[in-house]
């Protein structure tokens, strides 16, 4: 898993401990007071994250770090299932809220005291996840804070997700592939979650670490945002963007972002786009192990348009031909208009999601001919944002589903 990158030494210290102490979400350029947030398919709203949260965090259990301790059995190492910036990840088991029924099977997040992402991330987490709500996002159940001789103990308590990450299934090779449908739901589903966050939500949401590693996959494959500790509130006012040092993973940050801070929901864009050739191709951003010509994604794939006859070589050899070549030239030119250096002229994530729904559903109609790639290329055009017909979110921000139990 690629690592966090900090541009700028963020100099910003707390000791505070407790997730509602909250304006740590409203720095770096989010102003306090007058705040006018802006969401498609929503009202203007003057309420922040931290706001809302406090009305919501009743709804978080609050774990002790014994009961923690327990269900991971110590924090075995025969139950750490990941590890990353914030620290390790461990499956466990906890008892249901009132104690009755079933044991609950749980993901575990341990902060690491000394890694990159700290305090202000797990506060960030914490609040965001408090507050929204969707199907596509992870659900967080609680956490744990406390203080002591041994330092500060941070933890958070997730709904367990049984295929672990999109990242595992597109480039673990010890995982088995999924098949082409799969891949589109999978993506679908993500920029469903996305959309959310930019459109959907009282408060608009910069998600600022849209990767592979962080699209998580339940038991049926379908996709859940997750790693909420670098997200922001999007921009107050008229204002475009929010100023702060950039911090992400090195190969999904858009350029306009790493270059000036300005961050905006348009960043996000530039990543999915990343995610979308990946979703293609089966490779990562950067593969040090492959020709100079070959090794940085997003240049090798500039020599093979979507409307080329070539296009075709770069789709994932794993996947043997069984795809929709149609489908994946519409996703190719989605991608490239994801990735337009210009953030303005990128697409809003509704109408991402549009595209990506007619890929879907060209995927389901298309011969066998048409899905190995056989014959003559036809060029497929891509709907220009002003065509699209407007989604209204209220098809992508549905209400959460009950907290699924393994």
């Amino acid at each position: 898993m690629l690592k966090c990158f900090y541009i700028f030494k963020d100099k910003s210290r707390t000791g505070k401990s407790a997730p509602e102490l909250s304006n740590e979400s409203r720095r770096d350029g989010n102003s306090e007071g007058n705040r006018a947030t802006r969401s498609a398919g929503s009202v203007s709203s003057a309420r922040s994250i931290p706001e809302m949260y406090r009305e919501r965090e009743q709804n978080l259990r609050v774990f002790s770090l014994s009961e923690l301790k327990e269900a991971t059995r110590n924090f075995n190492r025969m139950l750490k299932i990941g590890e990353g910036g914030f620290g390790s990840v461990y499956k466990g088991s906890i008892q249901p809220p009132n104690g009755k029924g079933d044991p609950i099977i749980v993901a575990i997040k341990k902060l690491n005291t000394l890694g990159l992402q700290g305090h202000r991330q797990w506060i960030a987490e914490v609040q965001f996840l408090g507050v929204l709500e969707h199907p596509n996002l992870v659900k967080l159940l609680g956490y744990c804070a406390t203080d002591g001789e041994r330092g500060i103990q941070r933890l958070l308590v997730y709904e367990y997700m049984q295929n672990r990450s999109l990242e595992d299934h597109l480039f673990n090779r010890a995982v088995p592939v999924v098949p082409w449908k799969t891949r589109l739901k999978i993506i679908l589903g993500a920029a469903q979650g996305m959309a959310y966050l930019h459109e959907g939500s009282e408060v608009q949401v910069i998600y600022r670490d849209f990767k592979s590693s962080n699209v998580l996959l339940d038991e049926d494959f379908n996709a859940r945002l997750s790693d909420f500790g670098l997200a922001r509130e999007g921009p107050a006012g008229d204002r475009s963007h929010v100023s702060t040092a950039p911090v992400g993973t090195l190969g999904y940050a858009a350029p306009e972002y790493v270059e000036t801070g300005h961050l905006s929901v348009k960043s996000d864009i530039w990543s999915f786009g990343v995610v979308l050739y990946e979703i293609l191709t089966g490779r990562r951003t950067l593969e040090r192990n492959l020709p100079v010509m070959e090794q940085k994604l997003l240049d090798w794939v500039k020599q093979f348009p979507a409307d080329s006859r070539r296009f075709s070589m770069i789709i994932d050899s794993r996947l043997r031909n069984d795809f929709s070549l149609s489908a994946a030239r519409r996703i190719a030119k989605l991608a490239d208009s994801c990735l337009n250096k210009n953030a303005k002229e990128r697409p809003k994530m509704s109408e991402v999601v549009e595209i990506l729904t007619q890929a879907v559903q060209e995927s389901q109609e298309t011969t066998p001919i048409e899905a190995t790639g056989a014959g003559p290329s036809r060029p497929t055009q891509l709907p220009s944002p002003k065509q699209l017909k407007k989604k209204t979110i209220a098809e992508t921000a549905r209400p959460m589903s009950p907290l699924a139990q393994a």
